[in-house]
């Protein structure tokens, strides 16, 4: 059996860190069926290009634009704000936007969004939810945690000095926690006050990233229920740059940077 070479373009993009590979399916087929493999091949920093993951951009007839992602270990994420936001500034740049507002499409459903003439991007993050918070015990350590939910799955927990936090241990650990038998996105959140947090997060199927979208609306609306965010908007301070969350709940949204790194070609080989 042989093989052709076919090449793939992509353009790699990033909202306050939160990097992915982008592709464009609109301007030319792409064997979705391969992409939990693609994603973790392309997504690796030795030996692929480097990202949190992989996002395809298609359309149809009846959604219009829509959002497919896949995390660096190859598994479906059904919802990533960072990436959202990313993909309203890929679908303007490939010329498949309506407009500077428009819809898209995700597995969580449909989301708004809007590019903003500072070259920033708000997204809506749908409804999003938060729970009485729960005490468990994961790695070694009794914990607090706020269940919360912006699509994908969230567990808040609220520390005094975020750089000091275990997130790698206790990220990991709580991927395998029962009570989150799908895993689990968490936010390690330190409140700095003035509506400000400082956020650390744990991403299921990615490890620890630079930011996490849907994360700072979770936590915003956890640090709101708690009494440490009372303006109309929160600043999320995050390792790869700053979000602004706006809306006091259930519906808010999220505003940052989405920013092109760069783009290229990659190898595609399909058997003949």
């Amino acid at each position: 059996m042989s093989a052709r070479s076919v090449e793939v373009a992509f353009t790699k993009m990033e909202g306050c860190g939160n990097d992915y590979l982008f592709v464009d399916g609109i301007r030319a087929a792409f064997p979705a069926e391969r992409a939990p493999s693609l994603a973790r091949a392309w997504s690796d920093r030795r030996f692929g290009v480097g990202a949190d993951g992989l996002i395809l951009l298609t359309r149809d007839a009846e959604d219009g634009l829509r959002m497919s992602m896949w995390n660096a270990d190859g598994s479906r994420g059904a919802m990533c704000g960072n990436g959202l936001r990313c993909i309203a500034r890929f679908a303007a740049l490939g010329g498949h936007a309506p407009g500077h507002a428009f819809s898209v499409r995700t597995d969580a459903g449909p989301r708004e969004v809007e590019l903003l003439s500072n070259g920033a991007v708000r997204a809506a993050m749908g409804e999003v939810e938060v729970e009485a918070p729960v005490e468990l015990t994961v790695a070694g350590r009794r914990l607090q945690f706020v269940p919360g939910d912006a699509g994908n799955p969230h567990a808040v927990t609220f520390v005094d000095d975020v750089e000091a936090a275990p997130v790698q241990q206790v990220g990991a650990a709580m991927q395998a926690h029962p009570d989150f038998d799908a895993g689990v996105n968490v936010e390690f959140v330190e409140v700095l006050g003035g509506d400000r947090l400082r956020q650390r997060t744990y991403e299921r199927g990615s490890g620890e990233t630079l930011a996490c979208g849907t994360g700072a609306a979770v936590a915003a609306l956890a640090a709101r229920a708690r009494g440490n965010i009372r303006g109309p908007a929160a600043k999320v301070e995050l390792r790869g740059g700053t979000l602004t969350v706006f809306g006091e709940g259930p519906n808010l949204a999220i505003v940052g940077p989405a920013r092109t790194v760069f783009e290229g070609e990659l190898d595609l080989q399909e058997k003949l």
